[in-house]
């Protein structure tokens, strides 16, 4: 019988990754709950993420975590974005969701909503990347959590445009627009275009947060892309005197002529 007994015993101990897991989320205990949890434990079960480190950004609606890779990914760190399951700010945004034919189903309760827009941010994410355009490339995502390419230099997570700047200023307006354009050649628009939402490795311009973007089939997605130029002109007009016409602009990331209000 005690011989019996140890072989039950045996095989309920858990496996050494399993143990890990366990003792990584412990980290997190009173921080995260529990489905927010669980969500996290997806991702470190499918070798995305191997560890946390540290909060990098925290926002109204989301953190931001910089983590170890697993050993499915190929670099050394990854984001892990953690979409608030507590937070009331999704209802605001509803627009952004409601007209998208990608999710004409979607229940509007608070989880559903959080969920809906961390899963909306991924596929946004993957036709950004579809389109060659210079986004984070996403990894994967389950429920409210979020994993995507770590944009950095030797572990430093790189600065947005706001508060980096960029050495070259021409250049860098004009790969913005170059992949706006290829955003809306694969029927993509951003809906929260801003120099807050552009990180500058070196003098390159990486565009993030996608949660707001949406299809060409979106009733609202030509004024939304009317007001993406208008709010990166406006950046680049104030701190760089860079002047360029809205309606040129426009002309040229959608290859029509149209008249700007």
């Amino acid at each position: 019988m005690v011989f019996m007994a140890r072989r039950v015993s045996r095989r309920k101990e858990p496996s050494r990754e399993k143990h890990m897991i366990k003792e990584q989320l412990k980290i997190e205990e009173g921080v995260f709950e529990n489905r927010t949890m669980m969500n996290l434990s997806r991702v470190f079960t499918h070798n995305i993420a191997s560890r946390l480190l540290f909060l990098t950004a925290k926002g109204k609606e989301a953190d931001v975590y910089i983590a170890e890779s697993g050993t499915r990914l190929d670099s050394d760190l990854v984001i892990l974005k953690i979409f608030r399951i507590e937070t009331s700010h999704f209802f605001k945004r509803d627009l952004y969701i409601k007209g998208d034919p990608r999710f004409e189903k979607i229940k509007l309760n608070q989880l559903s909503i959080v969920n809906t827009w961390c899963k909306k941010e991924y596929g946004n994410l993957k036709l950004a990347e579809i389109a060659g355009v210079r986004a984070p490339k996403p990894y994967y995502f389950s429920g409210n959590v979020l994993a995507m390419e770590f944009i950095g230099t030797d572990g430093v997570p790189a600065g947005t445009l706001k508060n980096a700047g960029t050495p070259n200023p021409k250049k860098t307006l004009e790969m913005v627009i170059d992949d706006m354009g290829r955003m809306y050649r694969n029927e993509l628009v951003h809906a929260d275009m801003s120099e807050y939402n552009i990180l500058m490795k070196g003098d390159t311009p990486y565009i993030i947060d996608f949660g707001q973007a949406v299809v060409l089939g979106h009733p609202s997605a030509m004024r939304f892309l009317e007001r993406d130029v208008g709010v990166i002109l406006q950046f680049f007009k104030k701190m760089y005197g860079i002047d360029q016409d809205s309606r040129e602009v426009l002309e040229r990331i959608t290859g029509q002529q149209r008249t700007v209000d």
